[in-house]
């Protein structure tokens, strides 16, 4: 791979949070690794976010990538529990920043419609488009799909923003 780029995804939350990484060279995708944070729910809440800092320092540290995406977060009835999620998402922003990787944030509904077509696919659909976009993936979780979903969107982005430039185009 000459010019390939290694870009971790991840789909933040306080119970699991799902990470995977993957490497574009060209229109070329290839699955990497992934995997699920799992902070202990008995912990102290400021532990548990502290468990998902070190744990996605842990992936950074291990697998080098280049570039970063997160899921932005979606609003619930439940106030106390879009907080909650938002403070996962703050450090899941925060542990690849203080690597020094440029972060790029991404709707679940553009994430879906990169990788299923559709911005109202479920989780099985995602599951499955991911399992053919990354055959060498295997069958992994409903997290660490959605994380390697939103790697996908971030490498489809990087092309279009690539491809605009090179036309001389906005994007």
């Amino acid at each position: 791979m000459t010019n390939a780029i290694r870009i971790l995804g991840l789909d933040p939350g306080l119970r699991l949070t799902g990470w995977g990484i993957i490497t574009i060279d060209g229109a070329r995708l290839s699955h990497v690794a992934h995997g699920v944070i799992k902070p202990d729910n008995a912990a102290p809440f400021a532990t548990r976010l502290l468990t998902l800092f070190d744990g996605i320092m842990d992936v950074i540290a291990q697998y080098a990538p280049q570039e970063a995406a997160v899921e932005e977060t979606f609003l619930n009835s439940n106030a106390a529990s879009t907080l909650k999620l938002g403070h996962a998402r703050a450090a899941a922003l925060i542990a690849p920043a203080k690597a020094g990787l440029p972060v790029a944030e991404y709707a679940a509904k553009v994430v879906k419609k990169a990788v299923v077509g559709t911005g109202g696919a479920d989780k099985d659909q995602v599951a499955f488009m991911i399992a053919r976009l990354l055959p060498t993936a295997g069958s992994p979780t409903a997290d660490a799909a959605d994380a390697l979903a939103v790697a996908i969107a971030h490498a489809h982005a990087r092309q279009i923003t690539s491809l605009n430039r090179r036309l001389g185009t906005a994007a």
